[in-house]
């Protein structure tokens, strides 16, 4: 088993006695990880700081199980019965979709963290581009596609859909997306060179050194990045890690991976 105890869902069931990597991480599944702990559904973009905090974490005697990928699929999963105490969304749609099911504890969902949206490319490329109305982004992609996450279900898709229309690009190259199941997949698509130039959060950027930053969308081109945080049930142990997470030494580490405060 890994440090913290990490478990990996897909489709509401466990992947037993195998190990899966994912950006890099290997996330240990085995049947004893489905007894106790206090199990974390969230967005691929918390991957690098959530598995930092949880190998620290001592707070309330349980171990931490997290499980990540889009926003969207880990509220489907709860929604079909996936044993998740925490959810933590990319935004706030999601969450608002659980609470409208009555999948989350009343009175403990609260805003944790922000992000921004930035534009990436291979670090070798040499691309240059601003961000700014009309930019050539098409003609930047040359003959390749632009890495983005699903911009019809996945949050940091959205945010950068959001953000081309807002540009007047988005007709431009909407043909040539390479559209990817979550953020973290769209960062892989870039870091591996499979695509010229990717959409994804500045703190997906931050933990890959295979990519560098072309430029930053300004927040006013898309709806504010927030991560909404929320019990799937109220549990003394559940509430401790919310807290903790909402803490100094937990926020320090998301400052250190580029999160802002809400």
């Amino acid at each position: 088993m890994v440090a913290g105890g990490f478990t990996l869902w897909q489709d509401g069931e466990m992947i037993a006695r195998r190990t899966v990597l994912a950006a890099g991480l290997a996330l240990a599944a085995g049947p004893a990880l489905a007894r106790g702990g206090i199990r974390i559904f969230a967005a691929a973009s918390l991957q690098t700081a959530l598995t930092r905090i949880a190998a620290g974490y001592r707070g309330s005697g349980a171990p931490l199980r997290l499980s990540f990928g889009a926003s969207s699929a880990m509220a489907r999963q709860i929604a079909q019965g996936a044993p998740a105490d925490l959810f933590v969304s990319a935004d706030s749609e999601w969450m608002d979709w659980l609470g409208a099911r009555r999948l989350i504890a009343a009175g403990t969902r609260r805003n944790l963290l922000s992000n921004r949206l930035v534009l990436i490319a291979p670090k070798g490329s040499t691309v240059r581009l601003k961000i700014a109305p009309g930019m050539p982004l098409a003609a930047a992609l040359g003959g390749g596609r632009l890495a983005i996450a699903d911009p019809v279900s996945v949050p940091a898709g959205k945010y950068g859909k959001a953000a081309l229309i807002k540009l007047g690009v988005w007709d431009n190259v909407a043909g040539r997306l390479a559209p990817a199941e979550n953020v973290r997949a769209a960062l892989a698509y870039v870091a591996r060179g499979e695509t010229p130039l990717g959409i994804v959060y500045a703190t997906d950027a931050h933990a890959e050194p295979k990519v560098r930053v072309v430029g930053l969308f300004p927040p006013a081109t898309h709806p504010r990045i927030l991560y909404p945080a929320a019990l799937t049930r109220a549990t003394p142990a559940g509430q401790a890690v919310l807290d903790y997470l909402s803490g100094p030494k937990a926020m320090a580490v998301f400052a250190a991976e580029g999160f802002l405060k809400p």
